[in-house]
């Protein structure tokens, strides 16, 4: 076997993960959307993989979750039909978890056992399925801060285990990328690459604070647009102390803060196309470009539609989906312009 050969074998499985992985965000975000979360209140790596097969288990299930804070002060009263429509999307962002995890390392294995992987690589691969376990782990931290005392995850944790997602997305899609590209063309202009950088740090930044209006529910407030309740810079950004929680927890400064990324990227992601109009590019590297363009214009869009109609879970998972779309072209837009 040709070793351009095994670097295809190589890319195409992780680029299989890295769609895994893609559709576990969005399933995780429509989770939350749907308040499915915090269903299942234990995390049982093997026997959790089965889902009740009894009505008995299905009780003893419902019984633990009566005894949640979501429970008690959000859906006290739910009947046991109820119950199950919330827990079985949480059950499936789980069980796909777990598949992730299975696709993540069982190939690896036989690709090792094969010596299809050359040496500079092991390391690089064998760290994919370890992110990917170290992130369910993150996972469930981030479900048992919601089964204390407030009825809702810290939004620290739940931004963490977010923001660990994308990054290990991005991290699988770089690679896999770079196995596609073994023998890359002459690079791009050292500035235009450096930009290119820029830019997926930015969109990897936005991301990030819509953690934190998710996790804060601040997208169901201030829901006008272009001004929060008349004003762009709204009342009370600073009305926590001390001044640096607003940042995090103020439902205010949060969404504002948010919208200020989106306002940047769309000066950014502009010029950094109108600098790449003016280099020799592969034709490739052109078409990533202009796409990264077009799908700026569609994510903002998505992301007022979701504010003005208060966050519908359809438009909601949507505008989660085109953010991680919008950094899949800008790492591939970076990754195309050479080292």
């Amino acid at each position: 076997m040709t070793a351009n050969t095994a670097h295809r074998r190589l890319a195409w499985w992780l680029l299989i993960v890295a769609a895994m992985i893609f559709a576990m965000v969005v399933l995780g975000g429509t989770t939350r959307l749907t308040r499915s979360g915090l269903s299942i209140v234990e995390w049982r790596l093997l026997e959790g993989t089965l889902p009740p097969l009894t009505e008995t288990h299905w009780v003893e299930l419902f019984e633990k979750y009566k005894l949640t804070p979501e429970y008690l002060k959000v859906n006290v009263g739910m009947d046991l039909a109820g119950f199950k429509e919330i827990f079985w999307l949480e059950y499936l962002h789980r069980l796909w978890g777990r598949l992730i995890f299975f696709v993540a390392l069982v190939p690896l294995l036989w690709f090792l056992w094969r010596k299809q992987v050359e040496k500079p690589w092991v390391a690089r691969l064998v760290a994919v399925p370890l992110l990917v376990a170290a992130n369910g782990v993150l996972g469930w931290l981030m479900v048992a801060s919601g089964l204390v005392d407030i009825p809702r995850v810290s939004p620290y944790r739940l931004t963490a285990h977010l923001g660990f997602a994308i990054a290990i997305y991005g991290y699988v899609l770089w690679l896999a990328l770079g196995l596609f590209s073994v023998a890359p063309g002459k690079p791009a202009p050292a500035s235009l690459r450096r930009n290119g950088t820029a830019i997926a740090t930015l969109v990897y930044f936005m991301i990030l604070t819509g953690g934190f209006v998710a996790g804060t529910k601040a997208g169901y407030a201030f829901n006008t647009w272009p001004l929060m309740n008349g004003r762009f810079v709204p009342e009370g950004v600073f009305g926590m102390e001390p001044w640096w929680v607003n940042l995090f927890e103020n439902v205010a400064t949060v969404q504002f803060d948010h919208r200020l990324v989106a306002y940047l990227l769309l000066l950014a992601i502009p010029a950094f196309w109108w600098q790449a109009r003016r280099v020799e590019l592969a034709p490739r590297a052109r078409t990533t470009l202009h796409l990264l363009l077009a799908m700026l214009v569609i994510q903002v869009g998505l992301g007022i539609a979701t504010l003005i109609y208060i966050v519908p879970v359809w438009l909601g998972a949507l505008h989660q989906a085109g953010a991680l779309l919008l950094f899949t072209l800008a790492l591939a837009a970076r990754r195309a312009l050479g080292r």
